[in-house]
């Protein structure tokens, strides 16, 4: 899904509150389209709020989108890239994990000196 598409904030809201239980413990981890979804939308959203094309922000298997406005990158591996997890980049996404915190554990992989994308985040609180 390409990030210049706007994201509808109920539809947003509906996919990461499916996720929610998940993310809180009180409930089974969500079916792969729904994980999808809330994945994709928060990163779209994230692309919106950050325009830009100096960092590529990837939660594989689902989706990475460009964002935060500086030097463009158009070949090979981006000099700015943030890599996590999906599980990880929906609590970031609420406001369950505090960025510094991740990347200090180890769930945030942020390569580069645009990588920090606490400014940012959270993206929606549930």
């Amino acid at each position: 899904m390409p990030a210049s598409r706007s994201v509808d904030p109920a539809e947003l809201r509906t996919a990461v509150a499916a996720v929610v239980p998940w993310l809180t413990g009180d409930g089974p981890e969500p079916a792969r389209q729904e994980l999808a979804k809330a994945v994709r939308l928060s990163l779209r959203t994230l692309a919106a709020d950050a325009p830009g094309r100096s960092v590529e922000v990837r939660v594989p298997p689902f989706a990475a989108v460009q964002c935060v406005d500086g030097p463009r990158h158009t070949r090979g591996t981006p000099p700015n890239v943030v890599e996590t997890d999906p599980r990880t980049w929906l609590e970031l996404a609420t406001g369950r994990l505090d960025w510094a915190a991740a990347v200090d554990a180890g769930r945030v992989s942020a390569s580069g000196s645009r990588a920090d994308l606490a400014h940012w985040l959270p993206i929606l609180r549930l």
